[in-house]
């Protein structure tokens, strides 16, 4: 049954989003679900509507990644095509929901890396992908405390199915220890 499609989880999920007070560069003016500002430089989200993706510039946005493969429901067939219209980076790098490996990780981190002095917006299909990959750059590489940075997970999900497993078992290999909750 995986993975789960955005309409599934939306549907069938009981998320709770913590409402906090956000600058007014983020949900309001976003088109997407879960959107989580994590800094005035960085937001993490579902996938945007077409018309977000086209008017990122406006919002100031310099760089994209997208975390989801282009072939979930949700997916903007031409978002490519959209984020480079308008001068901005755009860095795919589709993580199967049921089966995140290291590698991924990797990739992240590169390219989070190379765009890391850019408003960034890292998506995927609902926010899960986006919040975990986040996440853990944001503990391992930048080492934010683990508890600090997981705030921006818990506004969207509690990790579960592969990625509870696979967020536990990032930190526990670079000498982290934090149960996913």
């Amino acid at each position: 049954m995986f993975p789960i499609t955005r309409r599934q989880f939306l549907a069938t999920s009981a998320v709770s989003i913590v409402a906090a007070p956000f600058p007014a560069w983020s949900q309001a003016t976003l088109d997407a679900p879960n959107v989580v500002p994590i800094s005035d430089r960085l937001t993490t989200a579902g996938q945007p509507t077409a018309r977000a993706l086209a008017n990122l510039a406006m919002l100031g946005y310099q760089s994209v990644i997208y975390l989801a493969p282009s072939t979930v429901d949700s997916a903007i067939k031409n978002e490519r095509e959209l984020i480079e219209r308008q001068q901005l980076s755009f860095v795919h790098i589709p993580i199967p929901f049921g089966k995140p490996e290291e590698k991924h990780f990797t990739e992240f981190v590169t390219a989070m890396r190379r765009l890391e002095s850019n408003k960034l917006l890292v998506h995927c299909e609902v926010n899960m992908r986006a919040s975990c990959m986040t996440f853990l750059y944001r503990v391992i590489v930048l080492k934010v405390p683990v508890e600090t940075a997981y705030e921006a997970v818990s506004k969207v999900w509690m990790p579960r199915f592969a990625w509870k497993p696979y967020v536990e078992s990032m930190l526990l290999k670079n000498g982290l220890k934090f149960e996913v909750y």
